[in-house]
Parts: C-alpha cells; sequence; structure tokens
C-alpha cells in the first residue's frame, strides 16, 4: 500500500491550517442556510405535534404511545427546555425508553405493559405540569389557539430544537457536501455509483464502481458502517475495496477526544478482512498534529478535502 499523508510529518501543519481554513470558509458560508432549512422542516414538525396533543391541551400517555416522536418536541416546550437526562430524572424513567422514542419513533418491544403505560404517564405529567403558559398564551385561556400564534410558538420551539441539535445539522450538512465531492471525484475519473446487495461480499464488488454508507460485517451481529467504498477499475489481489471515513471537525478538542473510534474501526476491519485493508480518512477541519499522529502511528492513511487529488494515489 502506498502512504499518502501520513508519512509526511513535515507536511502536517501547513495541511492543518488550509484544512481550518477551508471549514472556516465553508461554515460561514453553508452553515446558516443548514441551519434556516432544518429550522423550517423542525417548524412543520413541531406544528404537527402541537396539532396532535391538541394544542398541547391533551398530553396523555395515549398520545404519546401513538406518537412518540413528540416527545422530543415537548421537551422544548417546557420552562426550561428540558434536556433528556433532565426529563428521565423528573420522571422517574428509564432514558432508554426516552431515546427509543425520539430517535426510533417506537416504544421497547419488551417492556412490560404495566410499566411502560405507568412511565408514559409519569412523562405526560411532567409535561403538563411544565408546558412555557409564556410561549403557548391560549393555556391559560378558555379559547382556543389562532393560527399566528401557533405558528409563533411552533417557530420558537423549532428554534430550540434546532439549537439543542445544531451540531448534528452542521455535521450532516457537512458529511453530505464530503460524500458529493467524493463522487463527483470518481465519476470524473469514469467511475459509476452501484448499490452493493447487503448479502453479497464486498470482494463481488464490480470493478470501476462505489457506493456510500455500506454496512460492513466485522463479527456475528456486529456491523459498521462505511461512507464510501470504491473498487478499483483495476481490482487489486485481495479484490477488497478502499475504504473511505468522511470526517469533518469544528474543534480540535473533540477529534482528539474521539480518535480512538478510527483506531477501533481499523481493527475490526482487519480482523474481518485481513491486514491488507485499505482505510483512508477524508480529512476537512479541525485535525491537528497529535490526531494525526494518533492516527498513523494505528497505521491509518488519510486524505485532506483541500487537496482532493491525493485520492489518485491509491489507484483509482
Amino acid at each position: 500500500m502506498v502512504s499518502i499523508n501520513n508519512d509526511k510529518p513535515g507536511h502536517w501543519k501547513a495541511d492543518v491550517i488550509a484544512s481550518v481554513d477551508q471549514f472556516n470558509r465553508w461554515f460561514m458560508q453553508s452553515a446558516p442556510q443548514a441551519f434556516r432549512d432544518s429550522r423550517v422542516k423542525a417548524t412543520a414538525l413541531v406544528a404537527a405535534g402541537v396539532r396532535q396533543t391538541g394544542d398541547l391541551a391533551n398530553i396523555t400517555p395515549e398520545i404519546l404511545r401513538a406518537n412518540p416522536n413528540v416527545l422530543k418536541i415537548l421537551r422544548m416546550a417546557t420552562c426550561p427546555p428540558l434536556a433528556r437526562d433532565r426529563l428521565a430524572g423528573l420522571a422517574g424513567v428509564n432514558k432508554t425508553l426516552i431515546k427509543a422514542m425520539e430517535e426510533k419513533g417506537t416504544l421497547p418491544l419488551r417492556a412490560k405493559a404495566a410499566a411502560l403505560d405507568a412511565s408514559l404517564k409519569q412523562l405526560a405529567d411532567v409535561f403538563t405540569q411544565m408546558l412555557d403558559y409564556d410561549l403557548f398564551p391560549w393555556l391559560g385561556r378558555s379559547d382556543t389557539a389562532n393560527d399566528d400564534e401557533r405558528h409563533r410558538a411552533s417557530t420558537i420551539v423549532a428554534d430550540r430544537l434546532c439549537g439543542a441539535l445544531s451540531d448534528p445539522i452542521i455535521r450532516n450538512a457537512q458529511e453530505k457536501r464530503q460524500l458529493d465531492l467524493i463522487g463527483g471525484h470518481l465519476v470524473g475519473k469514469g467511475y459509476r455509483q452501484q448499490a452493493h446487495p447487503a448479502d453479497r461480499s464486498i470482494t463481488d464488488m464490480a470493478p470501476g464502481t462505489f457506493t456510500f454508507r455500506l454496512n460492513l460485517t466485522v463479527a456475528r451481529g456486529v456491523k459498521i458502517p462505511i461512507d464510501a467504498v470504491i473498487q478499483p477499475k483495476v481490482p487489486r489481489v485481495t479484490k477488497l475495496p478502499i475504504l473511505i471515513e468522511a470526517k469533518s471537525a469544528g474543534d480540535f478538542t473533540n477529534v482528539n477526544k474521539r480518535r480512538k473510534e478510527e483506531a477501533t474501526k481499523v481493527h475490526q476491519l482487519r480482523g474481518a478482512y485481513g491486514e491488507h485493508v485499505e482505510f483512508i480518512l477524508f480529512l476537512c477541519g479541525y485535525f491537528d498534529t497529535g490526531y494525526l499522529g494518533y492516527e498513523a502511528a494505528e497505521g491509518i492513511d488519510w486524505v485532506w478535502e483541500h487537496r482532493i487529488s491525493d485520492l489518485d494515489l491509491l489507484g483509482i
């Protein structure tokens, strides 16, 4: 395997500076729009949640059971807004219930009916008691909400929701941009994007093809997601495709806290597919020399987004 950047520490500082500058330019130009787009979607989601709960006057266990996703909206409709852990503590419920309702839109299948009913009632009671009456003035009146009040309240709750999720919103927008760049580069080289069947080995990928977000089995019942999987036009002897992890970061602290994740992933991949696995990071943002040195010591190489032409060194 040809080294790309992990064996060139003399270039790392200059690349870090260039990468930080590139991320900051993207953030200033595109992050506000990504946040605004998410806020529009969140406002519609909140408005639907308000309707489902009868303008928040009918928060019941039955409503929560039928609409688990409404939980994250209700957390942002209280005074003050409630974090998951705080809600779990106030309601005396398991955090896994809150996580399942918000992230999967489901209720735990194995939960006992009586215990689940009790938990949903406790959640409903907390929300009913802590609703932000300044935000929803109709709750203190005998009449119903008007359209302007609903829209204003939905927008504010959506802002709260997006504020709590601002990092994932930015991260998702950046990941999409990175994968678009990789895809554009490959198409320009004559590659074609083609879905790969989950039940087929990655060594069966057709030469000159690539796919995004493919889950690879590394142990019995254990799969890990890979952002980009590329089978060169002239496959290696092992027929293993090139695996790329798209990563962006807006600060140095977080990447150094999580730098072991890539090492863990590559060890799992090598354990499942052999030592010849090519696992490459596609980096944009705040990745300092400490992070780079750690990854290099683990045998991991990388391509900088600001020099995407380095992908050519992989023979693709």
